[in-house]
């Protein structure tokens, strides 16, 4: 059975510092897209950041460039999700998700393996 299983969460002020992880099992990533999504209050989902496994290349909303950074640890079949520079808005519960094959993926529905989330709260 796949599981994701995101950590990290919290409440934090404006301008602080949180890092998500998000540890998969039941199967092997380390070849596969792996990706960051969030709702805030009132809104829907959106795509936040994205890691493919081919030269391990990043992309990242625009509300975010700058200031997340996703990573992974292939060896620990973890992503990370680095976020600094936190404002209000990205108030939000935050899943981490996984594609069952490599690509460059912004779209939730082509992610095959998702998370419970966890809520990110920033303070102003």
């Amino acid at each position: 059975q796949v599981q994701l299983v995101e950590a990290g969460g919290g409440l934090v002020q404006a301008g602080g510092s949180l890092r998500l992880s998000c540890i998969a099992s039941g199967r092997d990533f380390s070849r596969s897209t792996m990706g960051w999504f969030r709702r805030a209050p009132g809104k829907e989902r959106e795509f936040i950041a994205t890691i493919a496994w081919s030269r391990s290349s990043t992309y990242y909303a625009e509300a975010v460039k700058g200031r997340f950074t996703i990573s992974r640890d292939s060896a620990k079949n973890t992503v990370y999700l680095q976020m600094n520079s936190l404002k209000p808005d990205d108030t939000a519960v935050y899943w981490c998700a996984a594609a069952g094959r490599d690509g460059i993926y912004f779209n939730a529905g082509s992610y095959d393996y998702w998370g419970q989330g966890t809520q990110v709260t920033v303070s102003s």
